[in-house]
Order: structure tokens, then C-alpha cells, then sequence
């Protein structure tokens, strides 16, 4: 499943999968502001990946992981995309980012 998306900034999250022992879900929160959990901002869209083992990043660079939240935070896209393999289930995220 392939998805590609304009927004802003991305928040990497996770939750629980169907059983405490199981794999976890990825969502990701797309916004049109950068650093959205420092003005409590809604989501204008979510996504959610089932299952997951991993994620990759690739060609992204102004990231940064919360600790305290455990979320990563992908600052100033033009554009992003989703690449979720169904079969290795690992979640590709690229994009596209205005750094000036």
C-alpha cells in the first residue's frame, strides 16, 4: 500500500496491537503547522498501519524523537509518502521537505 500526501509536519506514534504480546500499530498524524504537539493541534488527517515491525525513514532530515511522548516529530514537508509492505510489514516513510 502506497499513499502520498501533502501536510506540513508528520507525529509518529504508536499504540497497542490486538493482544499486549502482539505487534504494535503505527499512526501517524499529518498537520499543517510544524511542531504540532507544542500547540496541542489537531490532526487534519490520521493514518494507521497494523501490525508493524518497524519504520523506516528515508531522505527525511529536521526529525525528531520526544522521549517523553515516544513520538517522532518530521518538521517542514511539502510532501509525504507512505510505503506500508504488507508481507514484511515495514512502514517506508519519505518525502519531500522545504528546509530554507
Amino acid at each position: 500500500m502506497s499513499v502520498k500526501l501533502a501536510g506540513k509536519s508528520i507525529v509518529v506514534s504508536r499504540k497497542p496491537g490486538r493482544d499486549r504480546d502482539g505487534l504494535w500499530t503505527c499512526v501517524v498524524g499529518l498537520f499543517t503547522d510544524n511542531n504540532p504537539h507544542l500547540k496541542a493541534k489537531v490532526p487534519f488527517k490520521t493514518l494507521e498501519f497494523s501490525e508493524c515491525v518497524k519504520i523506516r525513514l528515508h531522505d527525511l532530515r529536521n526529525v525528531s524523537l520526544y522521549l517523553m511522548g515516544n513520538d517522532l516529530v518530521v518538521n517542514d514537508l511539502k510532501e509525504v509518502c507512505f510505503d506500508f509492505d504488507e508481507n514484511s510489514r515495514v512502514l517506508t516513510i519519505s518525502g519531500i521537505q522545504d528546509l530554507n
